[in-house]
């Protein structure tokens, strides 16, 4: 195994909202399209918080992905309120939970790529 290539081990685990750039695209026009399909909102006070090099075995696959981590708030605000959000792309669907940020910091929860998101969580 590659220095830097972690694998992941199959257990429950989150990621962050988004997705994959179109060709042309910037990473903030990005995310609020990301959001717009996921969530069905506007995305208000975007701020980047960090990029993230990740490399990864996951399901035996080899995986590569630049993470641009943003920061915001949804414009339609009732969303945060719901403990499931249903979410239909093209090609699939998926059931998307809010997890609150304590477990992601006290690490009861797992979040991939892996970072140090307590610099961004804490307030």
């Amino acid at each position: 195994m590659k220095s830097g290539v972690r694998p992941i081990v199959p257990s429950n685990f989150y990621r962050v909202l988004g997705g994959s750039l179109n060709f042309d695209e910037s990473a903030e026009e990005g995310v609020r399209r990301e959001i717009r399909e996921e969530l069905n909102s506007e995305i208000e006070n975007l701020e980047k918080l960090d990029v993230i090099e990740n490399r990864f075995i996951y399901a035996g696959e080899r995986g590569h992905e630049i993470v641009f981590l943003f920061k915001g708030t949804l414009s339609r605000n009732e969303l945060a309120k719901q403990d499931i959000v249903h979410i239909v792309e093209d090609t699939y669907e998926f059931d998307a939970v809010w997890v609150p940020i304590e477990k992601i910091l006290n690490k009861e929860a797992t979040l991939y790529p892996e970072a140090d998101y307590a610099k961004f969580l804490k307030n």
